[in-house]
């Protein structure tokens, strides 16, 4: 994947995410400035995203800890490069943990 084609990944991606918390009905604020997409809960505890360009990663920080994807272009998704998760798993898991339900992003 160029550095084009990760943009237009990650832009995408990041779209979805706000979409889906949009589409979720739950009390998660989105903002997204200067490429960090930050999710703040209900409690006020944040889920936040951002890109890595250099490394052409998508970074998310929660309660839980840290992941970072790299996208599986032979799968389609982003992938967790510690565990092999897909982004999706990841954020419903996340999203239930700190905001008490899941966000689902569109398969």
């Amino acid at each position: 994947m160029n550095e084009i084609e990760y943009q237009e990944c990650v832009e995408s991606t990041i779209e979805a995410i706000e979409d889906a918390v949009d589409e979720s009905g739950q009390d998660i604020d989105c903002e997204l400035n200067g490429g960090v997409l930050t999710l703040t809960c209900a409690n006020s505890s944040v889920i936040i995203f951002s890109r890595q360009i250099a490394t052409k990663e998508l970074w998310m920080a929660a309660k839980s800890g840290g992941y970072h994807f790299f996208y599986d272009e032979k799968v389609g998704q982003w992938c967790c490069s510690r565990s092999g998760e897909s982004l999706s798993a990841l954020l419903a898991k996340v999203t239930t943990e700190q905001a008490g339900a899941a966000v689902m992003l569109p398969s």
